[in-house]
């Protein structure tokens, strides 16, 4: 299990094919050193499997489904991807869950800066930016305004969405230490939905008495009030 909070970047250095899956090497000084063959890592927002680790890289393979689901077959050497090693338990879950198991490709249709200001830390001017995305279809169903997304691996908040269209805001922190820099309009993004909410909506679609799968969330039979309460004991 992953959290969204993306530790580096990651310059992808080769693709080539190995019988029937797709091996991918990874340029990754510090995470590379701290892995051991067969450890799981995200690569933005894929969990993958590392291999022949050695202290600046680290390979893995992409089976046909996660070519199929993710961008990470369509990249070219020297593409930036966002890193991050699972979440230890009983570490501070700082972002939101997230399994690594990416639901669809959206495509990144803006990435526009909103307010601009010196940063002495970055040496440069920085600004906040808005970042839309445009949802796969079939994920669009678990987009929940105020709610949580992981775009390309990192943990984000739903400012907005309108049946389609994902809007998020980015502050520079994320911004230049994520991949986020390095994209422009009409790039592929991997989108994983927030499992809790997926795990809710199947929940609801399962209990016929709810009417969801009609489009009409009717009140469940149980109505939780005082008089209920009380008699039940609370």
């Amino acid at each position: 299990m992953f959290t969204g909070i993306i530790e580096q970047t990651g310059t992808l250095v080769s693709l080539t094919d190995r019988g029937g899956v797709r091996r991918i090497t990874v340029e990754a000084p510090g995470i590379a050193a701290r892995l051991r063959e067969g450890d799981s890592l995200g690569v933005s927002g894929v969990c993958l499997t590392a291999l022949d680790v050695d202290p600046t890289y680290f390979h893995a393979d992409l089976a046909q489904e996660t070519l199929d689901k993710t961008s990470l077959g369509s990249l070219a050497a020297g593409a930036k991807v966002n890193l991050e090693l699972p979440t230890a338990a009983g570490s501070p879950l700082g972002g939101h869950i997230v399994q690594g198991h990416v639901d669809g490709c959206g495509e990144m249709t803006a990435l526009e800066p909103v307010i601009a200001r010196s940063d002495p830390k970055f040496n440069k001017e920085t600004t906040d930016w808005t970042l839309k995305v445009r949802a796969p279809e079939g994920v669009r169903q678990w987009m929940v305004p105020k709610g949580s997304v992981a775009i390309e691996g990192i943990s984000l908040t739903i400012a907005d969405f309108d049946g389609e269209t994902v809007t998020v805001a980015i502050l520079p922190l994320t911004y230049w230490r994520t991949n986020l820099h390095t994209l422009t309009r009409g790039a592929p993004v991997n989108v994983e939905a927030d499992v809790l909410v997926k795990l809710a909506h199947q929940q609801l679609l399962q209990n016929p008495g709810l009417g969801i799968e009609n489009g009409d969330a009717r009140k469940p039979e149980l109505d939780l009030t005082e008089a209920w309460l009380v008699a039940q004991g609370y």
